[in-house]
């Protein structure tokens, strides 16, 4: 298999986690207040960003006051140069934002497939949505429907009631592409761009294997059974926190079968087709997913003859 490229979005980790210190209150407290700390803020699932020199996510600990209190606070990690790094949520809207800060809320997935801010802190905005969005969603315990409290440095919520603890959760998504030779089986959902196809893809199961999910998945959506799946990359995806396990497989058949409920349409491309509509000069004006997104380097893979 080919070595997966970097330019997947949000793959670049740049943070030491220091997982083994998140339950040290002070330690944490002393990275907090230590000058060199900086701070991502988020309102409404949204980051913001200074606007005096192009789109700088980072604030620091005074500029973050300026907001008020945060509902929710997260150590991220230490940055390779050891500076820590917290995300924090606040309960106002933009419109709130004061004129003369030059703050402005812009939503993630713009940010990050326009190459708006370097690649690191993609990655480490992403890390920071899908915590802060866990915070949000899970105020409540699932076990006695209490109030929960955050705990390990925003990495576990404590219900006081019943002394349940709960973490962080990753959904995993499998991403396929299924190859018959000379050719692959894309499918396009309603609301995709005009033209444009991707690899098909859906949720792991309790008690599959992502193996299991792919041969699940692709029976279901196009009628295609398949074989021989292989692993190729994951992609953590923040929206709002899935882990995309991308993968190959081999077609067992060719007749295809739409699942209307789940697609629009689905067919298969030849390599050449492909390669057209990563590059934008298919024919009929198709299109692919951008490099941002591991569905391109999948179709890219197969275009080029990597997997070969």
């Amino acid at each position: 298999m080919p070595t997966p490229p970097h330019a997947i979005g949000f793959t670049l980790d740049p943070l030491d986690r220091v997982s083994e210190k998140r339950d040290d209150e002070s330690f944490v407290a002393g990275l907090r207040d230590d000058p060199s700390t900086r701070f991502l803020l988020f309102v409404n699932n949204v980051p913001l960003f200074k606007r005096t020199r192009g789109h700088d996510p980072l604030f620091s600990a005074q500029e973050a006051a300026t907001l008020g209190a945060p509902m929710q606070s997260v150590f991220l990690g230490r940055d390779a140069q050891g500076r820590a790094l917290f995300a924090s949520s606040f309960d106002t809207g933009a419109e709130s934002l004061p004129e003369e800060s030059a703050i402005e809320a812009i939503e993630l997935r713009p940010i990050a497939m326009q190459g708006l801010v370097p690649p690191p802190m993609v990655s480490a905005l992403g890390e920071a949505r899908s915590m802060l969005d866990w915070h949000r969603r899970h105020r409540f315990c699932a076990n006695c429907g209490q109030p929960t409290d955050s705990a390990g440095a925003g990495w576990r919520r404590i219900c006081a009631n019943c002394k349940a603890q709960h973490f962080p959760r990753v959904d995993p998504v499998v991403i396929m592409l299924v190859t018959d030779g000379e050719r692959c089986l894309l499918g396009r959902q309603p609301q995709f761009l005009p033209g444009m196809y991707s690899a098909l893809a859906g949720f792991v199961e309790p008690g599959e294997t992502f193996e299991h999910a792919v041969i699940r998945e692709v029976l279901e959506e196009a009628g295609i059974r398949c074989t021989d799946v292989r692993y190729y990359a994951s992609q953590p995806w923040p929206f709002p926190s899935s882990l995309m396990i991308g993968c190959f497989a081999r077609a067992a058949g060719t007749d295809i079968v739409v699942d209307e409920k789940e697609l629009e349409d689905a067919r298969w491309f030849t390599r050449k087709e492909v390669g057209a509509m990563l590059d934008g000069t298919h024919e009929q004006g198709l299109s692919a997913p951008k490099p941002f997104a591991i569905a391109h380097h999948l179709l890219k893979a197969f275009a080029t003859g990597e997997l070969d």
